[in-house]
């Protein structure tokens, strides 16, 4: 690895210029999702092909990030990122042009594939211009840029889409990313890992194919049930897939997954965190956007003002996590911070089963203020886990993590309240359009649902609504505390009994 050679001004550039780019990312996840019901009204489509406007970007997102990451340690980190960065900006403009649900799709999952190289090849960047606390720093606003784009990403969307149309949210996004490239892309210094030797292509494709029709997979059940030969068989092909994985990986000599992490306590509890984040905090960036709007019937700016209840938080309660650390070990403040957005999706849940739309900002502030803890320590706690030369990979593993599982608990999610909603419909009509009327309830078209099930009123689409998305929110709460136990047990362990790569992240 060449030595550092980047002025502190320098680095200050680099790292400005990594963190606006990472800006974008879930700024344009929520976007994307705030967008979707005026998409839907220009563009048509059926509930399914609208939930690919987020799932396509979520999906190819976390398959290449592990991809990408060896990539940025074979051709260089510098060169990756900025070929991500571009690819974004790119696709983005062409999304503001599609006349076309099917290209609006299509070119999401081609857009989650460069967003997966400007993450990872920034990332990997990052950890090169900094050392020890100042790496941790730099990984914590890092962090904190990702909850900038969270915090101000629905009401930014909400109000381009309120005076200036769905197609200007990925105008803007292409604006941000140029201007990512234009302020220290140049500056940033080229770096690769010496013992890398190329993609591991049997282990990218398993992987990919196994993350694939797993989402796929989960996302056929609202329509055709668990039961069914359709989706029991991408079920299984997936259990294969991942066990073919499993296998190419302890073959290969260099593989993008080391298994044998997996046998650390704290390299476990690390990967935990983002999982636990995903089902408490993330799906409700889409969910409740669709409730909002579609359900409420408010526009995309209240939707948007909403929502900050919930993201707001993330501009500073990440940077007091970090500072908090000095006293307060990682692991506690991680389970603390979950235990306390746990809370907040079981009074949310309150909240919603009355339709009370004032009384869910102060749980929603909750949940935001218990989540932005762990998703200020993560990152630092991840970038140490494998050995420096190896960053790529690291940051490859926590963030194909967190992404993956992102999208595998939209997914999961998107299941679960269809089968309430259909559950809800059920017990009080009947007829051969209810599967499709709960699809699209529970994605926040009341009106649509209406028109398949003429006898429902309005009033009683949004009570079993309500009611659905109540048990719901239960459901999480229960994943968060469940995850909260592990994050608990796994990273309590002292640093004498930990392996040398994952020693720095002890000492975050």
């Amino acid at each position: 690895m060449q030595p550092s050679t980047t002025r502190p001004g320098g680095q200050l550039t680099v790292l400005f210029t990594v963190c606006l780019a990472g800006m974008i990312l879930p700024l344009n996840f929520v976007s994307g999702a705030v967008a979707t019901p005026a998409i839907a009204r220009e563009l048509g489509g059926s509930a399914q092909a609208l939930s690919w406007i987020t799932n396509a970007f979520m999906l190819t997102f976390g398959c290449f990030l592990m991809a990408a990451g060896a990539l940025a340690d074979e051709f260089g980190r510098k060169k990756v990122f900025i070929f991500g960065v571009a690819g974004f900006a790119l696709l983005s403009l062409l999304q503001s042009f599609s006349t076309s649900l099917l290209w609006i799709d299509l070119l999401r999952g081609a857009q989650g594939m460069v967003a997966a190289a400007a993450l990872a090849g920034g990332s990997a960047a990052l950890a090169q211009e900094f050392d020890g606390p100042a790496r941790t720093r730099a990984f914590s606003l890092l962090g904190t840029s990702f909850g900038v784009g969270l915090a101000f990403g629905p009401f930014l969307a909400g109000l381009l889409i309120a005076h200036f149309g769905w197609r200007s949210v990925f105008i803007s996004a292409t604006v941000i990313a140029l201007l990512a490239l234009l302020t220290g892309a140049s500056r940033m210094r080229e770096s690769r890992n010496p013992d890398a030797t190329g993609l591991d292509w049997p282990g990218t494709v398993t992987f990919t194919l196994m993350l694939a029709l797993l989402t796929w997979a989960l996302m056929e059940i609202p329509q055709y049930g668990l039961q069914s030969s359709r989706v029991l068989s991408m079920l299984a092909g997936s259990a294969l897939l991942l066990a073919l994985f499993i296998v190419v990986e302890l073959r290969v000599r260099r593989p993008m997954l080391d298994l044998s992490l997996f046998r650390f306590p704290r390299f476990i509890g690390v990967q935990a965190l983002p999982l636990a984040t995903g089902f408490c905090f993330v799906v409700l960036l889409v969910i409740l956007p669709m409730q909002f709007i579609g359900i409420m019937g408010m526009n995309e700016q209240q939707a948007g003002l909403m929502m900050m209840a919930l993201s707001l938080p993330m501009l500073a309660v990440p940077l007091i996590a970090a500072w908090l650390t000095r006293w307060v070990s990682a692991g506690l403040l991680c389970t603390a911070g979950l235990v306390v957005a746990a809370l907040g999706l079981g009074w949310l849940s309150l909240a919603v089963e009355a339709q009370n739309m004032t009384q869910m900002i102060l749980p929603m502030l909750l949940i935001g203020l218990g989540v932005g803890v762990p998703w200020g320590l993560m990152d630092g706690l991840s970038v140490s886990v494998v050995p420096k030369e190896r960053a790529g990979m690291a940051t490859g593993i926590f963030s194909t993590t967190r992404v993956a599982g992102e999208g595998l608990s939209l997914a999961i999610v998107g299941a679960l309240l269809a089968t309430f909603a259909d559950h809800g419909l059920a017990a009080h009509f009947s007829g051969s359009a209810m599967a499709q009327a709960s699809q699209r309830l529970a994605t926040g078209d009341l009106l649509h649902a209406q028109h398949l099930l003429p006898q429902a009123s309005n009033a009683q689409l949004q009570q079993i609504y309500a009611t659905s998305l109540h048990h719901l929110l239960l459901c999480l709460m229960a994943i968060t505390l469940v995850s909260a136990l592990v994050v608990m047990v796994a990273l309590a362990g002292k640093e004498k009994a930990q392996p040398a790569a994952v020693k720095d992240a002890a000492e975050v």
